[in-house]
Protein backbone atom coordinates (compact mmCIF):
# COMPACT_ATOMS: atom_id res chain seq x y z
CA UNK A 1 0.00 0.00 0.00
CA UNK A 2 1.27 3.58 -0.72
CA UNK A 3 1.31 6.44 1.91
CA UNK A 4 -1.89 7.53 0.88
CA UNK A 5 -3.67 4.51 0.81
CA UNK A 6 -2.19 3.79 4.46
CA UNK A 7 -3.23 7.75 5.46
CA UNK A 8 -7.01 6.96 3.94
CA UNK A 9 -7.12 3.59 5.96
CA UNK A 10 -6.51 5.63 9.31
CA UNK A 11 -8.87 8.35 8.71
CA UNK A 12 -11.62 5.99 7.49
CA UNK A 13 -11.32 3.23 10.52
CA UNK A 14 -7.61 2.50 11.68
CA UNK A 15 -7.90 4.69 14.60
CA UNK A 16 -10.87 3.07 15.84
CA UNK A 17 -9.33 -0.14 16.05
CA UNK A 18 -6.25 1.25 17.48
CA UNK A 19 -7.96 2.05 20.72
CA UNK A 20 -9.47 -1.20 21.14
CA UNK A 21 -5.90 -3.18 20.68
CA UNK A 22 -4.21 0.15 22.88
CA UNK A 23 -7.04 -0.70 25.86
CA UNK A 24 -6.65 -4.48 25.64
CA UNK A 25 -2.23 -3.69 25.70
CA UNK A 26 -2.08 -1.39 28.11
CA UNK A 27 -3.14 -3.71 31.25
CA UNK A 28 -1.68 -6.90 28.73
CA UNK A 29 1.80 -5.20 28.88
CA UNK A 30 1.52 -4.27 32.71
CA UNK A 31 0.16 -7.47 33.52
CA UNK A 32 2.95 -9.70 31.34
CA UNK A 33 5.80 -7.81 33.19
CA UNK A 34 4.43 -8.02 36.40
CA UNK A 35 3.83 -11.85 36.07
CA UNK A 36 7.58 -12.52 34.22
CA UNK A 37 9.62 -10.39 37.58
CA UNK A 38 10.63 -7.82 35.21
CA UNK A 39 9.79 -3.60 35.60
CA UNK A 40 6.27 -2.73 34.64
CA UNK A 41 7.98 -0.08 32.23
CA UNK A 42 9.80 -3.07 30.43
CA UNK A 43 6.32 -4.50 29.55
CA UNK A 44 5.37 -0.86 27.89
CA UNK A 45 8.72 0.00 26.20
CA UNK A 46 8.15 -4.01 24.44
CA UNK A 47 4.40 -2.57 23.73
CA UNK A 48 5.48 0.69 22.30
CA UNK A 49 8.19 -1.00 20.01
CA UNK A 50 5.35 -3.79 18.69
CA UNK A 51 2.72 -1.34 17.87
CA UNK A 52 5.71 0.99 16.33
CA UNK A 53 8.31 -0.26 14.98
CA UNK A 54 7.24 -4.10 13.93
CA UNK A 55 3.74 -2.83 12.56
CA UNK A 56 5.56 -0.71 10.23
CA UNK A 57 8.17 -3.58 9.28
CA UNK A 58 5.81 -6.72 9.88
CA UNK A 59 5.04 -9.28 6.77
CA UNK A 60 1.11 -8.32 7.96
CA UNK A 61 -1.31 -5.63 7.39
CA UNK A 62 -3.38 -6.72 10.61
CA UNK A 63 -1.10 -8.68 12.87
CA UNK A 64 0.16 -6.80 16.34
CA UNK A 65 3.09 -7.56 18.10
CA UNK A 66 4.53 -6.79 21.85
CA UNK A 67 4.86 -9.12 25.13
CA UNK A 68 3.08 -12.02 24.88
CA UNK A 69 1.55 -14.33 28.25
CA UNK A 70 3.28 -17.50 26.52
CA UNK A 71 6.73 -16.32 27.49
CA UNK A 72 6.16 -15.22 30.85
CA UNK A 73 7.40 -18.32 32.21
CA UNK A 74 10.16 -18.89 30.39
CA UNK A 75 11.30 -15.13 31.09
CA UNK A 76 10.35 -15.28 34.72
CA UNK A 77 12.82 -18.40 35.10
CA UNK A 78 15.91 -16.93 32.65
CA UNK A 79 15.60 -13.23 35.15
CA UNK A 80 16.05 -16.11 38.20
CA UNK A 81 18.88 -17.95 36.36
CA UNK A 82 20.81 -15.01 35.83
CA UNK A 83 20.15 -13.03 38.69
CA UNK A 84 19.80 -9.92 36.90
CA UNK A 85 17.59 -8.33 34.16
CA UNK A 86 19.54 -6.41 32.33
CA UNK A 87 21.42 -9.42 31.96
CA UNK A 88 18.31 -10.64 30.61
CA UNK A 89 18.37 -8.22 28.10
CA UNK A 90 21.74 -9.09 26.22
CA UNK A 91 19.84 -12.40 25.91
CA UNK A 92 16.72 -10.25 24.31
CA UNK A 93 19.03 -8.82 21.77
CA UNK A 94 20.44 -12.33 20.81
CA UNK A 95 17.20 -13.82 20.42
CA UNK A 96 16.14 -10.89 17.97
CA UNK A 97 19.44 -11.23 15.82
CA UNK A 98 18.57 -15.49 15.54
CA UNK A 99 15.38 -14.34 14.22
CA UNK A 100 16.89 -11.76 11.54
CA UNK A 101 19.09 -14.36 10.85
CA UNK A 102 16.44 -17.17 10.18
CA UNK A 103 14.07 -14.59 8.23
CA UNK A 104 17.01 -13.73 5.87
CA UNK A 105 17.46 -17.26 5.47
CA UNK A 106 14.09 -18.07 4.72
CA UNK A 107 13.20 -19.90 7.02
CA UNK A 108 9.76 -17.97 8.09
CA UNK A 109 7.52 -20.70 5.58
CA UNK A 110 8.08 -23.52 8.87
CA UNK A 111 4.51 -21.94 9.93
CA UNK A 112 2.74 -22.94 6.89
CA UNK A 113 3.46 -27.13 7.87
CA UNK A 114 1.24 -26.51 10.70
CA UNK A 115 -2.27 -28.13 9.51
CA UNK A 116 -5.40 -25.70 8.79
CA UNK A 117 -7.69 -28.02 11.81
CA UNK A 118 -4.61 -27.26 14.27
CA UNK A 119 -4.38 -23.47 13.77
CA UNK A 120 -8.46 -23.19 13.60
CA UNK A 121 -8.11 -25.61 17.04
CA UNK A 122 -5.58 -23.16 18.09
CA UNK A 123 -8.00 -19.66 17.32
CA UNK A 124 -11.23 -21.13 18.95
CA UNK A 125 -9.08 -22.73 21.97
CA UNK A 126 -7.77 -18.78 22.61
CA UNK A 127 -10.86 -17.56 22.69
CA UNK A 128 -12.21 -19.99 25.38
CA UNK A 129 -9.26 -19.26 27.42
CA UNK A 130 -9.45 -15.43 26.95
CA UNK A 131 -13.47 -16.07 28.49
CA UNK A 132 -12.68 -18.50 31.21
CA UNK A 133 -9.94 -16.46 32.00
CA UNK A 134 -11.46 -12.97 32.09
CA UNK A 135 -14.64 -14.30 33.66
CA UNK A 136 -13.18 -13.73 37.37
CA UNK A 137 -11.84 -9.93 36.04
CA UNK A 138 -15.67 -9.56 35.19
CA UNK A 139 -17.09 -10.04 38.74
CA UNK A 140 -14.03 -8.63 40.57
CA UNK A 141 -11.57 -10.73 41.02
CA UNK A 142 -8.21 -9.24 40.31
CA UNK A 143 -5.46 -11.14 41.97
CA UNK A 144 -4.08 -12.89 38.92
CA UNK A 145 -3.26 -10.21 36.22
CA UNK A 146 -5.97 -9.78 33.81
CA UNK A 147 -3.19 -11.25 30.35
CA UNK A 148 -2.42 -14.57 32.38
CA UNK A 149 -3.63 -18.00 30.23
CA UNK A 150 -1.84 -20.98 32.12
CA UNK A 151 -4.01 -23.24 33.01
CA UNK A 152 -2.25 -24.01 36.83
CA UNK A 153 -1.45 -20.29 38.22
CA UNK A 154 0.90 -19.31 40.13
CA UNK A 155 -1.33 -19.16 42.94
CA UNK A 156 -1.94 -22.86 43.02
CA UNK A 157 -5.41 -22.48 41.60
CA UNK A 158 -6.39 -23.31 37.70
CA UNK A 159 -8.37 -21.92 35.10
CA UNK A 160 -11.64 -23.14 36.75
CA UNK A 161 -10.64 -23.44 40.47
CA UNK A 162 -10.43 -19.62 40.10
CA UNK A 163 -13.97 -19.07 38.26
CA UNK A 164 -15.45 -20.94 41.39
CA UNK A 165 -12.98 -19.47 44.08
CA UNK A 166 -14.03 -15.79 42.11
CA UNK A 167 -17.97 -16.82 42.42
CA UNK A 168 -18.31 -16.80 45.92
CA UNK A 169 -16.83 -12.65 46.54
CA UNK A 170 -18.70 -11.53 43.30
CA UNK A 171 -17.76 -7.58 43.53
CA UNK A 172 -21.42 -5.81 42.28
CA UNK A 173 -19.74 -2.78 40.68
CA UNK A 174 -17.47 -4.44 38.38
CA UNK A 175 -20.66 -7.19 37.52
CA UNK A 176 -22.25 -4.15 36.56
CA UNK A 177 -19.53 -2.61 34.85
CA UNK A 178 -18.61 -5.42 32.92
CA UNK A 179 -22.25 -6.27 31.68
CA UNK A 180 -23.31 -2.82 30.41
CA UNK A 181 -19.55 -2.79 28.04
CA UNK A 182 -21.01 -6.70 26.77
CA UNK A 183 -24.10 -4.61 26.23
CA UNK A 184 -22.45 -1.87 24.25
CA UNK A 185 -20.11 -4.46 22.61
CA UNK A 186 -23.02 -6.54 21.33
CA UNK A 187 -25.91 -3.83 20.51
CA UNK A 188 -23.49 -1.75 19.00
CA UNK A 189 -22.70 -2.73 15.27
CA UNK A 190 -27.39 -2.83 15.34
CA UNK A 191 -27.71 0.42 16.80
CA UNK A 192 -25.15 1.58 13.90
CA UNK A 193 -27.85 0.77 11.79
CA UNK A 194 -30.41 3.45 13.30
CA UNK A 195 -28.06 5.29 14.36
CA UNK A 196 -25.14 6.23 11.27
CA UNK A 197 -23.28 8.70 13.82
CA UNK A 198 -22.05 5.77 16.05
CA UNK A 199 -20.13 4.15 12.93
CA UNK A 200 -17.96 6.55 13.39
CA UNK A 201 -17.01 5.75 17.11
CA UNK A 202 -14.88 3.19 18.58
CA UNK A 203 -17.33 0.99 20.76
CA UNK A 204 -14.53 0.07 22.97
CA UNK A 205 -13.77 3.67 24.33
CA UNK A 206 -17.39 4.04 25.13
CA UNK A 207 -17.11 0.98 27.04
CA UNK A 208 -14.33 2.28 28.69
CA UNK A 209 -15.98 5.72 29.40
CA UNK A 210 -18.98 4.29 30.49
CA UNK A 211 -16.59 1.92 33.22
CA UNK A 212 -15.11 4.97 34.51
CA UNK A 213 -18.19 6.78 34.81
CA UNK A 214 -20.49 4.20 36.54
CA UNK A 215 -17.65 3.39 38.75
CA UNK A 216 -17.00 7.43 40.21
CA UNK A 217 -21.17 7.25 40.53
CA UNK A 218 -20.92 3.97 42.81
CA UNK A 219 -18.62 6.05 44.64
CA UNK A 220 -20.55 8.89 44.97
CA UNK A 221 -24.23 6.75 45.41
CA UNK A 222 -22.97 3.26 46.46
CA UNK A 223 -19.49 2.87 48.54
CA UNK A 224 -20.32 -0.65 48.93
CA UNK A 225 -20.18 -1.29 45.34
CA UNK A 226 -17.23 1.42 44.39
CA UNK A 227 -14.22 -0.25 42.85
CA UNK A 228 -11.87 2.32 44.95
CA UNK A 229 -9.13 4.20 43.14
CA UNK A 230 -6.42 1.29 44.30
CA UNK A 231 -4.14 -0.77 42.06
CA UNK A 232 -6.40 -3.79 42.91
CA UNK A 233 -9.55 -2.96 40.56
CA UNK A 234 -8.10 -0.62 37.89
CA UNK A 235 -5.23 -0.15 35.31
CA UNK A 236 -1.76 0.26 37.35
CA UNK A 237 0.37 2.12 34.76
CA UNK A 238 3.22 3.71 36.41
CA UNK A 239 3.06 7.66 37.40
CA UNK A 240 6.51 9.80 36.25
CA UNK A 241 6.81 13.35 37.77
CA UNK A 242 8.55 13.99 34.54
CA UNK A 243 9.93 12.66 31.17
CA UNK A 244 14.03 12.81 32.82
CA UNK A 245 12.34 10.72 35.16
CA UNK A 246 10.60 8.12 32.61
CA UNK A 247 14.29 7.73 30.73
CA UNK A 248 16.06 7.26 34.36
CA UNK A 249 13.61 3.92 34.28
CA UNK A 250 14.79 2.67 31.44
CA UNK A 251 16.97 -0.01 31.96
CA UNK A 252 20.22 -0.68 29.81
CA UNK A 253 21.67 -4.25 28.85
CA UNK A 254 24.74 -5.03 30.80
CA UNK A 255 27.15 -6.71 28.43
CA UNK A 256 29.14 -7.96 30.84
CA UNK A 257 26.90 -10.84 30.40
CA UNK A 258 28.25 -11.82 26.99
CA UNK A 259 30.49 -13.87 28.51
CA UNK A 260 27.94 -15.70 30.49
CA UNK A 261 27.19 -19.07 28.84
CA UNK A 262 23.58 -19.15 30.11
CA UNK A 263 22.86 -16.04 28.11
CA UNK A 264 22.96 -17.66 24.78
CA UNK A 265 20.91 -21.22 26.36
CA UNK A 266 18.40 -18.06 27.07
CA UNK A 267 18.58 -16.36 23.67
CA UNK A 268 18.40 -19.88 21.63
CA UNK A 269 15.03 -20.78 23.66
CA UNK A 270 13.23 -17.46 23.35
CA UNK A 271 14.53 -17.00 19.73
CA UNK A 272 12.56 -20.64 18.78
CA UNK A 273 9.78 -19.98 21.48
CA UNK A 274 9.34 -16.35 19.97
CA UNK A 275 9.10 -17.27 16.13
CA UNK A 276 6.93 -20.30 16.45
CA UNK A 277 4.46 -18.00 18.63
CA UNK A 278 5.09 -14.94 15.65
CA UNK A 279 4.79 -17.77 12.54
CA UNK A 280 1.25 -19.08 14.42
CA UNK A 281 -0.09 -15.97 14.82
CA UNK A 282 0.44 -14.86 11.47
CA UNK A 283 -1.39 -17.94 10.13
CA UNK A 284 -4.25 -17.30 12.14
CA UNK A 285 -4.43 -13.95 11.67
CA UNK A 286 -4.35 -14.59 7.80
CA UNK A 287 -7.09 -16.58 8.62
CA UNK A 288 -9.34 -14.06 10.29
CA UNK A 289 -8.42 -11.06 7.67
CA UNK A 290 -11.31 -10.23 6.04
CA UNK A 291 -10.03 -9.66 2.68
CA UNK A 292 -7.29 -12.80 2.94
CA UNK A 293 -4.31 -11.34 2.50
CA UNK A 294 -1.21 -13.43 2.55
CA UNK A 295 1.95 -12.13 4.63
CA UNK A 296 5.21 -12.46 4.33
CA UNK A 297 6.25 -15.21 7.13
CA UNK A 298 10.25 -14.16 6.03
CA UNK A 299 9.34 -10.26 6.47
CA UNK A 300 7.66 -11.18 9.68
CA UNK A 301 10.57 -12.79 11.70
CA UNK A 302 13.07 -9.59 10.28
CA UNK A 303 10.42 -7.39 11.88
CA UNK A 304 10.17 -9.56 15.37
CA UNK A 305 13.48 -9.62 15.47
CA UNK A 306 14.21 -6.17 14.59
CA UNK A 307 11.63 -5.36 17.44
CA UNK A 308 13.69 -7.78 19.86
CA UNK A 309 16.82 -6.06 19.19
CA UNK A 310 15.19 -2.86 19.53
CA UNK A 311 13.66 -3.48 22.87
CA UNK A 312 16.33 -5.18 24.76
CA UNK A 313 18.46 -2.34 24.00
CA UNK A 314 15.57 0.44 25.79
CA UNK A 315 15.29 -2.30 28.69
CA UNK A 316 12.00 -4.26 27.50
CA UNK A 317 10.50 -7.74 27.19
CA UNK A 318 11.05 -9.74 24.19
CA UNK A 319 8.38 -9.89 21.74
CA UNK A 320 6.11 -11.52 19.55
CA UNK A 321 3.17 -11.29 17.21
CA UNK A 322 -0.05 -12.36 19.45
CA UNK A 323 -3.09 -13.48 18.30
CA UNK A 324 -5.46 -11.34 21.20
CA UNK A 325 -4.34 -8.09 20.29
CA UNK A 326 -4.17 -8.90 16.81
CA UNK A 327 -7.61 -10.66 16.69
CA UNK A 328 -9.09 -7.92 18.57
CA UNK A 329 -7.50 -5.32 15.74
CA UNK A 330 -9.19 -7.48 12.96
CA UNK A 331 -12.58 -7.32 15.41
CA UNK A 332 -12.27 -4.02 15.64
CA UNK A 333 -12.55 -3.26 12.08
CA UNK A 334 -8.95 -2.63 11.04
CA UNK A 335 -7.92 -2.75 7.41
CA UNK A 336 -4.22 -1.93 8.03
CA UNK A 337 -0.61 -1.60 10.00
CA UNK A 338 -1.98 1.85 11.03
CA UNK A 339 -3.74 0.91 13.60
CA UNK A 340 -0.92 -1.50 15.31
CA UNK A 341 1.16 1.83 15.01
CA UNK A 342 -1.72 4.10 15.85
CA UNK A 343 -2.04 1.82 19.65
CA UNK A 344 2.13 2.15 19.91
CA UNK A 345 1.73 6.12 19.68
CA UNK A 346 -1.26 5.76 22.26
CA UNK A 347 0.98 3.60 24.66
CA UNK A 348 3.94 6.50 24.27
CA UNK A 349 0.91 8.77 24.86
CA UNK A 350 -0.31 6.96 27.94
CA UNK A 351 3.46 6.71 29.14
CA UNK A 352 4.10 10.51 29.46
CA UNK A 353 0.83 12.43 29.29
CA UNK A 354 -2.05 10.37 30.82
CA UNK A 355 -1.22 7.67 33.54
CA UNK A 356 -3.39 9.57 36.26
CA UNK A 357 -6.71 9.28 34.06
CA UNK A 358 -5.80 5.63 32.91
CA UNK A 359 -5.32 4.54 36.28
CA UNK A 360 -9.00 4.98 36.63
CA UNK A 361 -10.25 2.39 34.08
CA UNK A 362 -11.69 -0.46 35.77
CA UNK A 363 -10.28 -4.17 34.49
CA UNK A 364 -13.88 -5.07 34.54
CA UNK A 365 -14.65 -2.89 31.73
CA UNK A 366 -11.18 -4.34 29.77
CA UNK A 367 -12.59 -8.07 30.73
CA UNK A 368 -15.58 -7.21 28.95
CA UNK A 369 -13.80 -5.67 25.84
CA UNK A 370 -11.67 -9.22 25.93
CA UNK A 371 -14.71 -11.31 26.96
CA UNK A 372 -16.30 -9.97 23.61
CA UNK A 373 -13.18 -10.58 21.41
CA UNK A 374 -12.99 -14.39 22.99
CA UNK A 375 -16.44 -14.83 21.77
CA UNK A 376 -15.65 -13.86 18.52
CA UNK A 377 -12.90 -16.69 18.19
CA UNK A 378 -15.00 -18.89 19.62
CA UNK A 379 -18.28 -18.86 18.32
CA UNK A 380 -20.55 -21.91 17.83
CA UNK A 381 -20.43 -21.51 13.68
CA UNK A 382 -16.52 -22.34 14.05
CA UNK A 383 -17.52 -25.96 15.66
CA UNK A 384 -20.45 -26.32 13.09
CA UNK A 385 -18.00 -25.29 10.23
CA UNK A 386 -15.17 -28.05 11.60
CA UNK A 387 -17.71 -30.77 12.16
CA UNK A 388 -19.32 -30.16 8.58
CA UNK A 389 -15.72 -31.72 7.26
CA UNK A 390 -15.53 -34.50 8.52
CA UNK A 391 -13.93 -36.22 11.32
CA UNK A 392 -10.50 -36.65 9.95
CA UNK A 393 -10.54 -32.10 10.31
CA UNK A 394 -12.22 -32.20 13.68
CA UNK A 395 -10.71 -35.05 15.98
CA UNK A 396 -7.35 -32.98 15.74
CA UNK A 397 -9.35 -29.54 16.08
CA UNK A 398 -10.79 -30.50 19.29
CA UNK A 399 -7.56 -32.17 20.26
CA UNK A 400 -5.66 -28.51 19.69
CA UNK A 401 -8.69 -26.60 21.47
CA UNK A 402 -8.46 -29.26 24.34
CA UNK A 403 -4.53 -29.08 25.21
CA UNK A 404 -4.54 -25.42 24.87
CA UNK A 405 -7.56 -24.91 27.46
CA UNK A 406 -5.80 -27.40 29.84
CA UNK A 407 -2.10 -27.01 29.40
CA UNK A 408 -1.07 -24.28 27.22
CA UNK A 409 -0.74 -22.74 23.51
CA UNK A 410 2.49 -24.61 22.27
CA UNK A 411 1.65 -27.77 23.72
CA UNK A 412 -1.37 -27.27 21.97
CA UNK A 413 -0.31 -26.62 19.24
CA UNK A 414 2.44 -29.73 19.00
CA UNK A 415 -0.19 -32.01 20.24
CA UNK A 416 -2.91 -31.04 17.19
CA UNK A 417 0.17 -31.30 15.11
CA UNK A 418 1.08 -34.44 16.10
CA UNK A 419 -2.53 -36.08 15.39
CA UNK A 420 -3.14 -34.12 12.42
CA UNK A 421 -0.03 -35.90 10.85
CA UNK A 422 -1.08 -39.43 12.03
CA UNK A 423 -4.57 -38.61 10.10
CA UNK A 424 -2.25 -37.46 6.78
CA UNK A 425 -0.22 -40.75 6.95
CA UNK A 426 -3.35 -42.84 7.92
CA UNK A 427 -5.49 -41.17 4.81
CA UNK A 428 -2.30 -41.25 2.48
CA UNK A 429 -1.78 -45.11 3.51
CA UNK A 430 -5.65 -46.06 2.40
CA UNK A 431 -5.87 -44.34 -0.57
CA UNK A 432 -2.67 -44.05 -2.62
CA UNK A 433 -3.75 -47.47 -4.82
CA UNK A 434 -7.00 -49.28 -5.43
CA UNK A 435 -7.17 -52.87 -6.73
CA UNK A 436 -10.26 -53.60 -9.55
CA UNK A 437 -11.29 -57.28 -9.89
CA UNK A 438 -13.04 -58.29 -13.60
CA UNK A 439 -12.60 -61.67 -13.31
CA UNK A 440 -9.13 -63.14 -14.60
CA UNK A 441 -8.59 -59.10 -15.11
CA UNK A 442 -6.88 -57.25 -11.74
CA UNK A 443 -6.10 -53.69 -12.37
CA UNK A 444 -4.12 -52.08 -9.87
CA UNK A 445 -4.08 -48.17 -10.26
CA UNK A 446 -2.78 -45.61 -7.90
CA UNK A 447 -3.82 -42.45 -7.68
CA UNK A 448 -1.24 -40.41 -5.57
CA UNK A 449 2.35 -40.44 -5.03
CA UNK A 450 3.59 -43.65 -3.12
CA UNK A 451 5.89 -44.08 -0.34
CA UNK A 452 7.86 -46.75 1.47
CA UNK A 453 5.07 -46.45 3.96
CA UNK A 454 2.98 -48.15 1.54
CA UNK A 455 5.10 -50.95 0.68
CA UNK A 456 3.40 -53.97 3.12
CA UNK A 457 0.25 -52.91 2.06
CA UNK A 458 1.25 -53.08 -1.84
CA UNK A 459 3.15 -56.29 -1.02
CA UNK A 460 -0.16 -57.96 0.44
CA UNK A 461 -2.07 -57.04 -2.23
CA UNK A 462 0.50 -58.50 -5.19
CA UNK A 463 0.59 -61.90 -2.85
CA UNK A 464 -2.95 -62.06 -3.27
CA UNK A 465 -3.00 -62.43 -7.16
CA UNK A 466 -3.54 -65.69 -8.23
CA UNK A 467 -1.52 -67.62 -10.66
CA UNK A 468 -2.58 -67.08 -14.68
CA UNK A 469 -4.06 -63.88 -14.05
CA UNK A 470 -3.71 -60.65 -16.41
CA UNK A 471 -2.69 -57.57 -14.30
CA UNK A 472 -2.59 -53.85 -15.16
CA UNK A 473 -0.59 -51.65 -13.16
CA UNK A 474 -0.90 -47.92 -13.89
CA UNK A 475 1.37 -45.41 -12.32
CA UNK A 476 -0.07 -42.46 -14.91
CA UNK A 477 -0.52 -40.49 -11.91
CA UNK A 478 2.26 -41.25 -9.83
CA UNK A 479 4.95 -37.71 -10.08
CA UNK A 480 7.50 -39.63 -7.17
CA UNK A 481 7.66 -43.52 -6.50
CA UNK A 482 9.98 -44.36 -3.45
CA UNK A 483 12.93 -46.98 -4.47
CA UNK A 484 11.44 -49.40 -2.06
CA UNK A 485 8.35 -49.44 -4.07
CA UNK A 486 9.60 -49.41 -7.69
CA UNK A 487 12.00 -52.02 -6.70
CA UNK A 488 8.79 -53.97 -5.17
CA UNK A 489 6.95 -53.29 -8.74
CA UNK A 490 9.85 -54.79 -10.97
CA UNK A 491 10.53 -57.77 -8.67
CA UNK A 492 7.05 -58.54 -9.25
CA UNK A 493 7.31 -57.61 -12.58
CA UNK A 494 10.76 -60.33 -13.55
CA UNK A 495 8.76 -63.31 -11.30
CA UNK A 496 5.21 -62.52 -12.67
CA UNK A 497 6.18 -65.22 -15.79
CA UNK A 498 7.09 -67.96 -13.28
CA UNK A 499 3.54 -68.12 -12.09
CA UNK A 500 1.41 -67.92 -15.51
CA UNK A 501 1.26 -64.11 -14.96
CA UNK A 502 0.69 -61.75 -17.63
CA UNK A 503 1.55 -58.27 -16.53
CA UNK A 504 1.05 -54.76 -18.44
CA UNK A 505 2.75 -52.03 -16.51
CA UNK A 506 2.04 -48.66 -17.97
CA UNK A 507 4.24 -45.69 -16.49
CA UNK A 508 3.64 -41.86 -17.03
Amino acid sequence: MKQSAYLQSFIKGDWKSGIAVFLVALPLCLGIALASGAPLLAGLVAGIVGGTLVSLLSGSELSVSGPAAGLTIIVATAIADLGSFPGFLVAVIIAGLIQVALGLLKLGKIGGFFPSSVIRGMLVAIGIVIILKQIPHAIGDDLDFIGEFEFDQKDGENTFTEILKSLASIKIGALIISLLGLIILFSWTKLGQKFSWMNALPASLFVVLAGVGINELLGLYAPNWFLGDSKDHMVNLPVFASSSEIYAGIISPDWSFLSHPKVYSIALTLAIVATLESLLSLEATDSLDPLKRISSPDRELLAQGAGNVVSGLLGGLPITSVIVRSSTNIYAGGKSRMSGFFHGILLIVAVVLLPLYLNKIPLACLASILLYTGYKLAHPKEFKKVFAEGWKQWVPFLVTVAVVVGVDLLWGIFVGTLVGLIFVVITNYSSVFTVFKNGNEILIKFQKDVTFLHKMQLKEALRKIPEGAEVFIDTTKVHFMDHDIHLLIQEFVSTAQERGIEVDLKKK
